[in-house]
């Protein structure tokens, strides 16, 4: 059996083609369910997940977790590590760059570094915490109702993706945005606001990615299916 990790598109569309069993988080109250099996929740850590796979006679792990899921990933890595199981990373590309983006290395840079005064935030809500001492205004999009802390002048828009060019613009105009913060998450279901943040000139301002493991690393389905047909070979698929 095959474990999926993550509730992503490429892992709904991994979960497609193969038998496995999916693992999600937990995070957001009606997650979108991938074919076959699902579990929710975690593990209990690098412990509890190497026994689990031992347990449940796993023969490969697919992260296809979202790109910010650094622990998980970490565990996973480790996990497979001690129980000899193969393991993938299965990660979309991110955005390309742009004019007029200004990278850093985590969410509390972002908050420290704003370079306006309405800050449309597309973060997560788990992040919120990085901009309560803020004295900017934000407009801050999610998909579940955020907790405090959180910024003291703050409209919170709850929605989900896939997001559009017209509609973005719309919105950023509406709220006279300033200035974009974002995830280099990667993928098309968010990259509309980045299009918008072009046509009106408004700076943004990029979390990048944070390092993953030693693991070998595909961008796309295709390439996890090509490795999954003989994962202990440890080869990369064929271009």
């Amino acid at each position: 059996m095959i474990l999926i990790l993550g509730g992503t598109g490429e892992a709904r569309e991994l979960a497609r083609h193969v038998p496995a069993i999916s693992s999600l988080a937990g995070r957001v109250s009606n997650p979108k369910l991938p074919e076959g099996e699902v579990r929710v929740g975690g593990f209990g850590g690098v412990d509890g997940l190497t026994q689990w796979l031992r347990d449940n006679d796993i023969h490969a792990v697919v992260d296809a977790t979202h790109p910010f899921a650094r622990q998980i990933t970490a565990n996973a890595f480790e996990a497979c590590a001690r129980a000899g199981v193969p393991f993938l990373v299965l990660r979309r590309p991110g955005f390309t760059p742009a004019e007029g983006w200004h990278w850093v290395d985590s969410v509390a840079d972002a908050a420290r570094h704003l370079p306006g005064e309405r800050v449309f935030l597309t973060t997560g809500r788990q992040d919120l915490a990085e901009f309560a001492g803020c004295r900017q205004w934000f407009l801050a999009r999610m998909v579940e109702p955020p907790e405090p802390p959180m910024p003291q002048r703050i409209e919170v828009l709850l929605s989900r993706g896939p997001f559009t060019v017209d509609g973005e613009l719309e919105l950023m105009r509406s709220r006279e945005i300033d200035v974009l913060v974002t995830k280099d998450s990667g993928g098309s279901m968010t990259s509309a606001k980045l299009e918008a943040a072009r046509q009106l000139g408004i700076p943004v301002v990029v979390v990048r990615r944070p390092p993953l493991p030693p693991a070998q690393v595909v961008a796309t389905v295709e390439e996890a299916l090509t490795w999954l047909e003989n994962p202990r070979t440890g080869a990369r698929p064929s271009a």
